[in-house]
Formats: structure tokens, C-alpha cells, sequence
């Protein structure tokens, strides 16, 4: 009703209204418009002029055409291939029956006589879907969705659908968008997959059929000697996002593995991941499996959504474990972490269990040090030595890392701490020594904490912590996960919520530890901190030793700055 109200003056004069010379201009302005308007409209390159014309003549001739949306376009068209007014004006006057503008002026005439302006409304909306409805014809509104997205597709934008819903019902559309923007992906690397993954994994789990195809393609592609540990990785993440979006995907996960060839194992695996938690049951099929002359491969329990139960079964302060089942936990964490096979041509021709005994011996110390309630800080520190021999496991710091956060998360624990650093936190300067591969999550629990509000303390208090958890972010940054560490606090500066007093600290400490030659990416990110007015020259030092504005002239003199 509202399209027809906003055209009704133009009813009875609008087919002359619409030519008026004025308003468009004249033919002639129309064929110079032609000569420069080329990119603007290209739909018409290479037909010939007669054809453009008929095809414009025929659309004219159609019932209420000088309402279409499309009308200015096709008027273009038409004189830019030399078409005449005459014929148009003819067309559009013989062609107008008015049928919105006839529509509007019913209901306002029912309305006159009395009748709501809803109840119309509601007619006419009533109307228009009953008349859709007989005559809608859902292999042309297919074949519309199809070629669009296979146009869209064909013409090299995959990267621009991405988040369509129409690439998703479409087979040959949608894995196209799946390759470029796995490529996408991994070209991108370690340091761009935050960015990348979420728009991916979205698109991978609009539904069930994405996600099983995505799935399946990616762990062929994980068997490739080339890049196949990378795309393992992603569908690994895509997983761990479905699950997080509350979708239960671990039949597909282990279909698509080697879980299929071992159905008793299937079942307990199924059964504890579609639960989200592990029951001895299960754990008992499973461990009398991986203990046999001939176990399952070890790929089979190397699902990191299994693998992460573990932890909280193992590593969870409070959780409760059966004593008579505790061995088989930890003999199947143990195996998936730390055995090693050979394959040659889809055969096993040797299991290496070296590390077998020694990890499960390291896993049960550090659970038994950690799930002890009876065990204080001081009892912690005094076994500080047996923590960090057993933290040289991977397998163990992941579990450290994980009580770490679960304990230093509770509402009242540094209000508790008397030491400068607690135990806890200088357990995450031994992680990032031995792990590289856990400085992410390290950053990540700092930030966190760094983020919380501890109102419990008062404002000193809340700064030296501060300061303790920045110490910490230091000691990452000196082993080797430089960017991420000093990208934080750009932001934290720029976002100007950071008490500038710990920006300098900062600064202090990392001046303290660095020396050059320095990358040019790490100058881009730290030089503009020391720059900042509220950095520059507050920053007091003993002596002639001025390192601040020592590494301001290093950086002029040896890099190119850009703003």
C-alpha cells in the first residue's frame, strides 16, 4: 500500500509526467551520457542497437511498467540505443492501468465508510499472499538463488559470500567459498587465524550438511604430507566452535576418523563427548582397548574435546575422581599424549611407548599436588621443583595452565596472597619457558586477569598485582611472543582505560631486557608508546643512562617510520 501511496500524484498524468524533458532530459543528453556512462551500465556492450531496442519496446508494453522499479534502467537503455520518445510514451500511456494507485484508492474509500485502517491493511496484505502463494513456482525461485550464486561464484568473488546463506544451499557454490577462504586461512598463519576462523567456522556450521562436507573435505586433506597438520588444526578449531555454538557434532567427528573400524570404542567415546563429561564405564572399555597387544591407532582419542575433559576430570580443583578408575585416566591421557606411531600405506608397522610410563608418572604427581585441598601455598612451594620437572611434559603444563586459571579465578584468591608473586602466577613464567605453543593461552589467562576488576583489594593492592601480572607478560615477551604482548599494550594505551603509571612500568621492563637488532614490525608497535606524551620524559633513570630516549634515536636512524 505504502509503494502505491508515494506514486498516486502521478496517477492520470504520469505517463507524460515521466518524459518530461525537464526532469530527464532530452534523447539527445541521453546519447552524450552514452559516450562516459559506459562503466556505469555496461549491460548493453555488444548487443546491437536494435535488438537493445525491441527488448526495452516489449518490457514497455508490459501492464504497469512505468511502476517497475527497473523503469529508469531500462529508459536508459533504450535511448542510449536510439530509441524513440514517441514509441515509449505511447507504450507507458496504453500500458497504465493504475492497479496500485486503484488498490490505494479502494481502502481509503473503505476506510471513509467506516472500516478500520488496520482491517483494510490486513485485507490487502491477506490478498497479495494468497495471490503469491497460487502463483509461485518454487523451480523458478530456485533457478533465481542458483544462478546468482553460481554467477557471483564464476566470477571470482567467493571471498565476498562468505556469510551469504546462499552459498550454503548451493553445492558447487559453497565449495568454492570453502576453498578460497581455507586458502585464505592457511596463508594467513598462526598470527591471522583469531581473525580469520570465526567468519569461517560460521559458515561451516550454518547446518548439518556444511558442516559434514567441510568436515569431510578437510580431513582428506589432513592426510597430505604437505600442510595436512594445518588443515587438521582448522577443522579441529571448527569443531571446538560447534561445540561451543551448543551443537553436538561428535558422531561426525568420529566417522570421519578411525573410530568407524572400532565400534565398541565408538560408543564409549560418543557416549562421553555427546555427555560432555567422562564415566568410568567408558574409561574402562577404552583403557582395556589401549592396553591390548593390538590397540586401536592413537588417533582415535586424540579428539581435543576428549582430551579436554580430561583436564577437568584430572586437573579441576574440587573434581572427583574415582580412586579404584583414577590409573585408567591417566594411562589414556598419558597414551594420547605421548605414544608415537608409524604408518606405511594405511598399515601400523610400529608403536613407540617410550614416553609412556614417564608421562603417566608425571600426570599423576602434578594431579595428586593439585587436586590435594589439604595442600596450601606454602606446601606448593615447597614442592615448586617437582612442579616444574613435571611441567617439561606438554601434556602436564596444559593441565598446570588450566588449574592455574581455575584457581587464580576465584573471587577471593589474591586477597588471600601475602607473597609479592603467588605460587600460581610464577608457574606461568615455567610454562612459557618450556611451551611455546601455550604462549597464546599464557597471554591469554594475563589479560584476563589484568581485565578483572578485584574489587576486594584496594587501589594499591590492585596495582602491585597489576604490576606482578605485567612481570609476567615481560617474561613472555622475553621468550619469543613479542608482538602479541606489546599489541596488547598499544591497545590498553590507545583505549586510554590502563593507568598510565603501568604503561610505564611496562616501558621500564621491557627497555631492561631488549637490546637490538630490533624487527621493524616490533619498532611500528613499541615506538609509538614511548612517543605518547604521557610516556615521553616521565620515565625517570639513574645516571647518564637514558634507555628510552636511546631507543628513540636507534629506532630514526635505523628504521623508516610510518604513521
Amino acid at each position: 500500500m505504502r509503494r502505491g501511496r508515494s506514486r498516486k500524484r502521478m496517477a492520470g498524468t504520469a505517463p507524460a509526467a515521466i518524459m518530461d524533458e525537464d526532469y530527464f532530459g532530452s534523447a539527445a543528453e541521453w546519447g552524450d551520457e552514452a559516450d562516459g556512462g559506459q562503466q556505469e551500465d555496461d549491460s548493453g556492450e555488444g548487443e546491437d542497437d536494435a535488438e537493445v531496442q525491441q527488448e526495452c519496446l516489449h518490457k514497455f508494453s508490459t501492464r504497469d511498467y512505468i511502476m517497475e522499479p527497473s523503469i529508469f534502467n531500462t529508459l536508459k537503455r533504450y535511448f542510449q540505443a536510439g530509441g524513440s520518445p514517441e514509441n515509449v510514451i505511447q507504450l507507458l500511456s496504453e500500458n497504465y492501468t493504475a492497479v496500485a494507485q486503484t488498490v490505494n484508492l479502494l481502502a481509503e474509500w473503505l476506510i471513509q465508510t467506516g472500516v478500520e485502517p488496520v482491517q483494510v491493511q490486513e485485507t490487502v496484505e491477506n490478498h497479495l499472499k494468497s495471490l503469491l502463494i497460487k502463483h509461485f513456482d518454487p523451480r523458478k525461485a530456485d533457478s533465481i538463488f542458483t544462478e546468482e550464486g553460481e554467477l557471483i561464484s564464476d566470477a571470482g568473488y567467493q571471498g565476498e559470500i562468505t556469510s551469504v546463506s546462499t552459498a550454503c544451499q548451493q553445492l558447487e557454490v559453497f565449495s568454492r567459498v570453502l576453498r578460497t577462504s581455507l586458502a585464505t586461512i592457511l596463508d594467513g598463519g598462526e598470527e591471522n587465524l583469531e581473525k580469520n576462523l570465526p567468519e569461517f567456522a560460521k559458515m561451516v556450521c550454518h547446518g548439518e550438511h556444511t558442516y559434514l562436507f567441510a568436515q569431510a573435505m578437510m580431513s582428506v586433506l589432513a592426510q597430505e604430507e604437505q600442510g595436512g597438520s594445518a588443515v587438521r588444526r582448522i577443522a579441529q578449531e571448527v569443531q571446538r566452535f560447534a561445540q561451543e555454538k551448543g551443537h553436538d557434532a561428535s558422531q561426525i567427528t568420529l566417522a570421519l576418523g578411525t573410530a568407524a573400524s572400532y565400534p565398541r570404542a565408538c560408543q564409549a567415546l560418543g557416549a562421553m563427548l555427546s555427555k560432555g563429561a567422562l564415566n568410568p564405564a567408558d574409561i574402562t572399555v577404552l583403557f582395556k582397548m589401549f592396553t591390548s597387544m593390538d590397540p586401536p591407532p592413537v588417533e582415535l582419542i586424540r579428539v581435543p574435546a576428549f582430551l579436554d575433559l580430561f583436564m577437568q576430570s584430572l586437573f579441576k580443583p574440587g573434581a572427583r575422581i574415582n580412586q579404584d578408575h583414577k590409573h585408567k585416566y591417566i594411562h589414556i591421557l598419558a597414551y594420547a599424549a605421548s605414544v608415537v606411531e608409524t604408518w606405511k600405506k594405511n598399515k601400523r608397522v610400529s608403536i613407540n611407548k617410550d614416553e609412556l610410563k614417564s608421562t603417566s608418572k608425571a600426570v599423576e604427581t602434578v594431579h595428586n599436588l593439585c587436586c590435594n585441598e589439604n595442600k596450601g601455598a606454602s606446601e606448593l612451594v615447597a614442592e615448586l621443583s617437582t612442579l616444574y620437572q613435571c611441567i617439561r611434559f606438554p601434556v602436564v603444563a596444559m593441565g598446570v595452565l588450566k588449574w592455574v586459571d581455575w584457581t587464580v579465578s576465584e573471587p577471593r584468591y589474591f586477597q588471600l596472597q601475602t607473597d609479592h608473586t603467588p605460587v600460581h602466577l610464577a608457574l606461568l613464567d615455567e610454562i612459557s619457558t618450556c611451551h611455546q605453543l601455550l604462549h597464546p593461552q599464557v597471554l591469554q589467562l594475563l589479560v584476563k586477569l589484568f581485565e578483572t576488576e578485584h574489587s576486594q583489594l584496594d587501589v594499591m593492592e590492585q596495582l602491585e598485582l597489576k604490576k606482578t601480572l605485567l612481570d609476567r607478560m615481560v617474561h613472555l615477551l622475553s621468550r619469543g611472543y613479542v608482538l602479541p604482548v606489546v599489541s596488547y599494550i598499544r591497545k590498553c594505551l590507545e583505549k586510554l582505560d590502563t593507568d598510565i603509571s603501568l604503561i610505564r612500568y611496562f616501558v621500564t621492563e621491557v627497555l631492561d631486557v631488549i637490546a637490538p637488532p630490533y624487527t621493524s614490525d616490533f619498532v611500528q608497535l613499541f615506538l609509538p608508546i614511548l612517543e605518547n606524551d604521557s610516556i615521553a620524559g616521565t620515565i625517570k633513570t639513574e645516571g647518564e643512562h637514558d634507555p628510552v630516549t636511546e631507543f628513540i634515536a636507534h629506532c630514526k636512524s635505523n628504521f623508516i617510520m610510518m604513521n
